[in-house]
C-alpha cells in the first residue's frame, strides 16, 4: 500500500526506486520496513527488504506517526524536501510551505488554519489524505530534524536545543528524540562531527538534489544585490534576515552536494525558519531530473538546459521585501534598481546590531514604508504611488505574500494596485510565491532571448510557445535570461 504517495508515484515505481537505490526519489518517498520498524530513503545502501515488508509514505512525519524510526545509516530526515509542495497551489501545498516555515510552532493549528482560510478539521483532513500526517505530526518531525542539526553541529546546551527547536519541555524533547532516532540527545551529540560554531555563527550543511548550478545562483543574486542588505564575495552570498523572533544574517556558499550555510541569529528559535528560507531562496528542494526531463528535449530550450544542468529559480527569504523591490525595479536597469533600493535602505532600513561585512541593515519593513513621508521617497511619482499602495496593503495584512498565499487571488489583488502590471505580478509569483510555472511573457529579456534563438518574442507568441514548457515555465524563463550575453539588456530589473 502506498500511504499518501499515490498522488506522486505508484507503488511499483516506489519499489523500483528501492531496488535501484535511486537517489532521485529521496525526499519524495519514505520507505518503512515492518520487520525492523525503521524508515529509510529509497537510496539507502542497506540490504533490500522483501517487498511485502515495505510501506511507502509521502513524508517523514507519516512514517514516524506510523511508528517507524529514522534509519541511522541513510538519515532519511536529512533529505531535501519534496518538490511536490512547491508545485502544488492547493490547500496542501500552501499548508506544507507554512509548516516548513514554522507557523504551527509559532501560531498553532488555529493560526495555520486562519492563514489558509479553512477550518482546522479541513486542513487536517487534507494533509492526512495527501501527506499522510496531520499538521501536528508534520511540525513535530520538523522540530526533531532541527534538534538533530543543533545537537550534531553546535555546542548549544541540550536544554537550549530543546527550546530552540520548538519543543515546549525538555521531557517532550527527550521522548521525541528517543522515539524518532532511537538515541538519546547526548548520544546524538556524540555522533556529530560537522562544522559546528565558527566565529559566533551556526555552520550547517543544506542538502540538495544534484546537479546544482551554484555559480548561476550566486551570479543572479549578485546582479540584484541591494547595498546594505546583500553582499556577494568569492562565491558566497550574504544577506540580512527579518525573522519571527529577531534579525539575523546568513552566508550561503554552494559546494559539492550541499550548501554551506553560516547563520548569526538573535534568537535560536529562528533557526528552522532561517534554514527553510535559505532553501527557498536557492530553490534547493527542486528536482533537476524532472525539470530536465520536461525541458531537456525541447527543440528550443534543450541545448540551454543540457549546457547548464541544475539551473534553479531563485526564490526569496521574504515575500514582502521581494514584492517591494519588484515595484522599485520596474522599467529601469538592474544597476539603477539596486541604487534606488540602496537609498531606500539607507533612509528607512533598520541598522543591524551585528553587521556582517557590507551587510549592515534590514530591508525596510512594509509598515515603515506605509507610514513614510512621500516627499522623502526620491523616485518617479508613478513608482512612488505603486510602492506606497503595495506597502499599505502588506502592512495592514490585507495582502500576505508568503508560502501560504493563494497564488491566483494574490495575483488578482496585486493587479488591482496602482502601478503594478502583469509583469510585476508574475515576477512576484515566480520568486515570492514559488510558482514553478510562472511565466513572464511580457518581459523584454524573454523577448530578446527568443528573438536571438530565431523565434517571435512578442508577448502573445511567447505565451503560445511556452505552453509546451508547463509545468516548469519559470525554469524556462531562467534559461532564457541566462542565454543573453549581456544581462543588462534584459528588462528583468526587478530585484
Amino acid at each position: 500500500m502506498c500511504h499518501g504517495v499515490e498522488v506522486i508515484f505508484d507503488s511499483d515505481s516506489c519499489w523500483q526506486a528501492i531496488e535501484a537505490e535511486d537517489p532521485r526519489f529521496d525526499g519524495w518517498v519514505f520507505c518503512g520496513v515492518k520487520t525492523t520498524g525503521i524508515y529509510c530513503r529509497p537510496s539507502c545502501p542497506a540490504r533490500t527488504p522483501k517487498r511485502e515488508n515495505v510501506r511507502f509514505f509521502a513524508s517523514a512525519a507519516a512514517a514516524q506517526a506510523a511508528g517507524f524510526r529514522a534509519c541511522k545509516r541513510c538519515r532519511p530526515d536529512a533529505t531535501p524536501g519534496s518538490p511536490e509542495w512547491d508545485g502544488r497551489a492547493d490547500l496542501v501545498g500552501r499548508a506544507m510551505r507554512l509548516i516548513a516555515d514554522g507557523v504551527v510552532d509559532r501560531e498553532g493549528i488555529r493560526g495555520l488554519a486562519a492563514r489558509l482560510g479553512y477550518s482546522e478539521r479541513q486542513v487536517h483532513r487534507q494533509l492526512m489524505a495527501v501527506a499522510g500526517a496531520g499538521p501536528l505530526s508534520l511540525a513535530r518531525a520538523q522540530r526533531a530534524q532541527t534538534a538533530r542539526i543543533l545537537l550534531e553541529t553546535t555546542a548549544v546546551p541540550i536544554t537550549g536545543v530543546a527550546f530552540a527547536a520548538g519543543f515546549h519541555s525538555v521531557r517532550q524533547f527527550n521522548a521525541t528524540i528517543q522515539e524518532i532516532f532511537a538515541m538519546t540527545p547526548t548520544a546524538l551529540r556524540a555522533r556529530g562531527g560537522a562544522d559546528g560554531e565558527n566565529g559566533g555563527a551556526l555552520t550547517l550543511r543544506l542538502p540538495y538534489r544534484s546537479p546544482l548550478d551554484g555559480d548561476g545562483l550566486i551570479a543572479f543574486l549578485g546582479l540584484r544585490a541591494v547595498p546594505g542588505v546583500e553582499q556577494v564575495l568569492a562565491g558566497a552570498y550574504r544577506r540580512s534576515l527579518r525573522l519571527p523572533h529577531g534579525p539575523g544574517t546568513v552566508e550561503l556558499r554552494p559546494g559539492d552536494g550541499h550548501v554551506r550555510a553560516r547563520y548569526w541569529l538573535t534568537d535560536l528559535r529562528d533557526l528552522a525558519a532561517a534554514m527553510q528560507r535559505s532553501r527557498t531562496l536557492l530553490d534547493l528542494d527542486s528536482d533537476p531530473a524532472s525539470v530536465a526531463g520536461a525541458l531537456g528535449d525541447d527543440p528550443l530550450l534543450g541545448a540551454l538546459v543540457r549546457a547548464t544542468p541544475g539551473r534553479r529559480v531563485p526564490g526569496h527569504v521574504d515575500g514582502h521585501e521581494l514584492a517591494l523591490r519588484a515595484v522599485l525595479g520596474q522599467q529601469i536597469s538592474l544597476r539603477g534598481a539596486s541604487t534606488l533600493a540602496g537609498r531606500l535602505v539607507a533612509s528607512h532600513g533598520e541598522p543591524l546590531e551585528r553587521p556582517l561585512g557590507e551587510v549592515t541593515h534590514l530591508f525596510p519593513a512594509a509598515q515603515a514604508l506605509a507610514g513614510a513621508n512621500p516627499d522623502r521617497l526620491a523616485m518617479p511619482a508613478g513608482r512612488r504611488r505603486g510602492l506606497l499602495a503595495l506597502a499599505k496593503v502588506l502592512a495592514s495584512g490585507e495582502l500576505v505574500l508568503d508560502g501560504g498565499a493563494d497564488r491566483e487571488s494574490s495575483r488578482r489583488r496585486l493587479l488591482e494596485l496602482p502601478g503594478i502590471g502583469s509583469w510585476t505580478a508574475d515576477y512576484i509569483a515566480m520568486r515570492a510565491l514559488r510558482d514553478p510555472d510562472a511565466f513572464l511573457s511580457g518581459d523584454l529579456g524573454v523577448r530578446h532571448a527568443l528573438e536571438q534563438l530565431g523565434h517571435d518574442g512578442r508577448p502573445a507568441a511567447a505565451e503560445r510557445l511556452a505552453e509546451r514548457w508547463r509545468p516548469y515555465r519559470a525554469y524556462a524563463v531562467q534559461h532564457l535570461w541566462a542565454s543573453l550575453q549581456r544581462p543588462r539588456r534584459t528588462a528583468c530589473a526587478a530585484l
